[in-house]
């Protein structure tokens, strides 16, 4: 509580400390956390401070309150949870359907002096690259991009990839202990190269919308760099404001 600064409210710094002990792996994803009551006891501070701490919390998506049940750290392999936070393509007529995934590349490369300025990285640190295609009822609607920091998966292969049956981030939580916990994302109009549209099944410059995503972990650490090229003659990007 010492180190915490004075100007924070205090259910803040009770939010600081919760979520140091969540990225030290204290309570894996999925497990439920202490009481509030329980937790109060240990900073010797009110039930309702603690309560607004654990409530940040789930705001920020860290953890997951159930009526009747306690709080458990939020954890990507409840598809429905997470799956549709982070997956913003979808359909026109507004069925969520999970997307099926069909992998083009996974390669081991080095990092290029602008990705590693975006990851932390230094020019020609190790990365792992990673193409695939996502589709909607057997049709092609995303081209993603993705770049991981190789030391933070090591291990990872094509066939992992393949083989593992729910989401990506599901995978990197659960076998490399990577969670993804928020993103930035910057949208732009682009046309389809020859490469991306016969990916896509759409002609060379049909009009494309261009996502470039930021992901990070605790601490605020960028640990993937994804740019999606998306065609939106039957989908399009959703964001919930607010």
């Amino acid at each position: 509580m010492a180190d915490a600064p004075a100007f924070m409210p205090l259910y803040l710094q009770i939010k600081d400390l919760l979520t140091q002990r969540l990225a030290a792996g204290e309570w894996p994803p999925g497990e439920a956390i202490p009481s509030e009551l329980t937790l109060a006891a240990e900073f010797g501070v009110s039930h309702g401070t603690v309560r607004k701490a654990v409530q940040a919390l789930a705001d920020d998506h860290l953890v997951v309150r159930r009526q009747g049940k306690g709080t458990f750290v939020a954890t990507h392999t409840e598809e429905a949870q997470s799956t549709f936070r982070f997956l913003r393509i979808r359909r026109d007529d507004g069925m969520e359907e999970y997307p099926g995934r069909r992998l083009i590349d996974f390669r081991r490369g080095r990092a290029s002096g602008e990705v590693a300025r975006l990851l932390e990285l230094r020019a020609g640190d190790p990365v792992v690259l990673i193409r695939r295609v996502l589709e909607w009822q057997g049709e092609p609607a995303v081209l993603d991009d993705l770049t991981l920091p190789a030391a933070l998966f090591r291990g990872l292969t094509r066939a992992k990839l393949e083989a593992y049956p729910g989401s990506m981030y599901g995978l990197f939580e659960s076998r490399f202990g990577v969670r993804m916990l928020n993103a930035r994302e910057r949208l732009k109009a682009v046309a389809a190269d020859a490469g991306s549209a016969a990916l896509l099944g759409v002609a060379a410059g049909w009009p494309l919308l261009s996502v470039e995503r930021l992901a990070f972990t605790y601490g605020g650490r960028p640990v993937e760099y994804r740019k999606g090229l998306c065609t939106t003659h039957a989908h399009h990007y959703a964001n919930d404001l607010g």
